[in-house]
């Protein structure tokens, strides 16, 4: 199999244009971009887009002073007494907009007296069971996924976060967009040439750690996930703190870890992650995105995660656009 005919290979590469095309019709997101007269909101997603409501965490509060807090829909679904959502806003994640948890659990909240706000990829409103639910819908884009494996959607929501956070007072501007769209644009330009050093780094290797703060917590998490579902590769993410809390114990010299840092000099967590991982030998790189302005920077570090993810993939003989175990719409209930 060439990388080239693969379909998660043609939405990396689309990326740049859906990314551009979002940005025009930002004007929208106005009406949409809710959140509680108390400056708060909450967020529900599974998988990926899980791991894209993490990134909109971080950003949302360290930029922007909005609170925002992670739903776990087996508590909702558990709950003894009902929980007062009296005039909350709950943002749910869902790239189908068919995850049966995501829109059982947003439906809940919203009788408990929350508004909804969905994020999908599915513009066929009758198929879109999430935003008949919440009511209020972010379109990422008309552009179908078609891999498995979530790669331009993800892009989206976390360029959704970027821009929300634009209006909520973060201090971005367009010139950090258009910059971002530019440099991803040129790496995905290059891709088939990308990669190669990394994929002989790690193709043997017993498991892959990946290691980031803050927004990059996020990053880290969703390339564990891309690593496991397309290469069939044991990976986790972890944010630096959580990693020298115990599990960087578990690494050794079979073993290989990213580390991903949000500047041109190393943080402190992630220079202490470093210094433990040279003392225990483990093999790493570290994945400093320079040219671009934080937490910008986090996109690009994704997506060249994604394709690495996809080259392994194909060096390994497998179907990067259809994972084993793994299914467009999953049901976990």
């Amino acid at each position: 199999m060439k990388i080239t005919d693969t379909l998660t290979y043609k939405d990396i590469r689309e990326i740049p244009a859906l990314l551009a095309s979002f940005s025009k019709n930002a004007d929208r997101l106005k009406k949409l971009t809710l959140k509680s007269r108390r400056g708060r909101v909450y967020l529900v997603g599974r998988g990926s887009s899980g791991n894209a409501t993490l990134f909109a965490k971080y950003v949302w509060e360290e930029f922007c002073g909005v609170a925002s807090n992670i739903v776990h829909p087996y508590s909702v679904f558990s709950a003894r007494k009902e929980i007062d959502f009296g005039g909350e806003v709950v943002w749910a994640f869902s790239q189908s907009g068919r995850s049966g948890d995501i829109v059982r659990c947003l439906k809940r909240l919203m009788l408990w007296g929350a508004s909804g706000v969905a994020v999908t990829n599915e513009p066929n409103i009758k198929k879109n069971l999430l935003a008949q639910a919440a009511g209020n819908n972010v379109l990422l884009s008309y552009s179908k996924e078609l891999p498995v494996a979530a790669t331009k959607s993800f892009a989206l929501q976390l360029w959704l976060v970027l821009h929300t956070a634009k209006l909520w007072g973060a201090g971005f501007f367009t010139s950090d967009f258009n910059k971002t769209i530019f440099e991803i644009e040129r790496f995905t330009g290059s891709l088939p040439d990308f990669g190669n050093d990394y994929v002989e780094k790690i193709k043997d290797r017993s498991f892959v750690g990946f290691v980031g703060r803050g927004p990059f917590n996020a990053i880290a998490e969703d390339s564990a996930l891309k690593f496991r579902e397309m290469a069939g590769v044991h990976s986790l993410g972890y944010s630096a703190a959580e990693f020298l809390h115990g599990p960087i114990g578990s690494f050794g010299p079979k073993d290989f870890v990213f580390l991903f840092n949000h500047s041109a000099k190393l943080s402190e967590d992630i220079c202490r992650v470093k210094k433990s991982l040279l003392k225990r030998k483990v093999p790493f790189a570290v994945m400093s995105e320079k040219g671009l302005k934080y937490p910008f920077n986090a996109l690009l570090a994704d997506v060249k995660m994604k394709f690495i993810a996809l080259k392994l993939a194909v060096c390994k003989g497998l179907n990067p656009d259809k994972p084993r175990g793994l299914k467009k719409i999953t049901q976990t209930f």
